[in-house]
């Protein structure tokens, strides 16, 4: 038999389990989702993605079928515990004979004085045979570690040389990238920019040579102790996890349902051909203020939203998860965009693409007062709303970024948008949006014109 192994308490499930959990953290689901799909509770789940970083530990390919499995384990534990022999038990699941006299010598469970086979027990034993621990590269090479650490954590100098110290940073906790607070001032050389240096810096020198991923590993995985996990908050992002691509850009948007996503929007809405179909967006200032602005893809007719701050703003410090006060919460918003569609005929409000923020998570209600349907775009696509994004963009010549935007009263924007709805636009012929407009108003006060409202 094999010599003791430490017994680790309860064994670690087995790497079809954890292959299982590492597949569905690629597919983009949150942990506590990949726990419930594989059977093992949260806290476990979060252990195991921690003390990995946020990357697969073991491969994610299907094993070949030369190493006896957990399904094959267990049934060679149920027919020894119905006495069957090896030969038989060979013959029952297709293995030689001399494969299960080495599994039932090598990992039957010993704590009980005699051997007995158990599949769990036998499947530990098995992994911790497999493992081939190998020294990490920047563990065993001093002078390539002290390479990447300067270029990862290096102070901060003056064109003459002296130390710029910056400001005084909180400890490093281990929790994930921190928000609103100062960092520590490094030179912080990006992995893959210190990966490629190398090879200008020592040309002549193998030794000299490792990738990003493997500097990546070393900051993340724990356990490694080739880098000091501190030095992820020198990274540009701060981040002490990896997230992975798919979880990324798979945020949570519970306001966005699969009847309301752009691909269910009517065709109509997207050659331009019929009125009615609006983008809209938010303009954003310093101090939590912002301007609604809706954009009508036919005519290019623009409408300004004022969002004013509620009363109560800068009286007493923000409550977390209380009433937004800024002006632009889902409740202010909706009254607003309501009075401004609420202006409009009927048969010129049909939908309103936005974007996936959460300001507009009241729709349904949105949609009920004023009968326009809402749509929204797919994430980080701002190209699905080309002519909001357009004009928005004209728009930043009144409201230039970095200024309070709360001290422009309704009237105010109501000029602005006269400005922008007055200048002569080459996709329309040098015709001017307002002119556009007053077409379309006027095609539907003519008596006996069909329309698609």
């Amino acid at each position: 038999m094999r010599p003791p192994m430490r017994s680790p308490g309860r064994p670690e499930p087995s790497r079809a389990v954890q292959r299982h959990f590492w597949r569905r953290i690629a597919s983009g689901v949150t942990t506590a989702e990949a726990a419930v799909a594989v059977g093992v509770s949260w806290p476990v789940a979060t252990r195991w993605f921690r003390h990995a970083g946020g990357m697969p530990p073991i491969s994610l390919d299907e094993p070949t079928g030369r190493y006896l499995s957990f399904v094959e384990r267990e049934e060679i534990a149920l027919l020894r515990a119905q006495e069957f022999g090896v030969r038989e038990i060979a013959r029952r699941i297709g293995r030689d004979a001399g494969t299960i006299s080495r599994e039932l010598r090598r990992n039957a469970a010993t704590r009980g004085g005699k051997p007995v086979y158990r599949a769990l027990v036998a499947q530990w034993k098995a992994q911790q045979a497999a493992k081939r621990p190998k020294t990490a590269k920047l563990a065993g090479d001093d002078r390539l570690r002290e390479y990447v650490q300067e270029r990862l954590a290096g102070s901060v100098r003056r064109p003459d040389g002296m130390i710029v110290t910056g400001p005084e940073a909180p400890g490093w906790k281990g929790l994930n990238k921190p928000h609103r607070q100062d960092r520590r001032w490094a030179t912080a050389w990006s992995p893959e920019q210190i990966s490629h240096r190398l090879h200008a810096d020592f040309p002549d020198d193998e030794s000299m040579r490792i990738s990003h991923e493997a500097i990546y590993q070393a900051l993340f995985i724990e356990g490694r102790g080739a880098l000091k996990r501190e030095l992820v908050m020198c990274l540009r992002t701060g981040r002490a996890l990896r997230v992975p691509r798919a979880r990324s850009q798979n945020k949570p948007q519970g306001h966005v349902t699969a009847d309301v996503i752009l691909s269910e929007r009517p065709a109509e809405a997207g050659d331009r051909a019929v009125p009615g179909h609006w983008e809209g967006d938010l303009i954003i200032g310093t101090g939590r203020s912002a301007i609604g602005t809706l954009v009508e893809r036919s005519s290019r007719s623009t409408l300004l939203v004022h969002l004013p701050r509620l009363e109560g703003w800068g009286e007493s410090p923000p409550v977390k998860n209380g009433p937004s006060l800024g002006g632009y919460g889902a409740i202010a918003m909706n009254a607003a965009l309501t009075t401004s569609m609420a202006q409009l005929p009927e048969q010129l409000r049909k939908t309103l693409t936005w974007d996936r923020g959460k300001e507009l998570s009241g729709h349904a209600q949105f949609a009920l007062d004023t009968g326009t349907k809402v749509f929204f775009a797919d994430p980080h696509s701002p190209w699905q709303r080309p002519t909001n994004e357009n004009t928005n963009g004209l728009l930043r010549q009144y409201f230039p970024k970095g200024t309070d935007l709360s001290r422009w009263s309704s009237t105010d924007l109501e000029a602005v948008a006269m400005a922008i709805n007055n200048r002569p636009r080459k996709v329309l012929g040098w015709r001017t949006p307002a002119e556009v407009f007053e077409e379309q108003l006027r095609s539907l006060q003519q008596p006996g014109v069909a329309t698609t409202g």
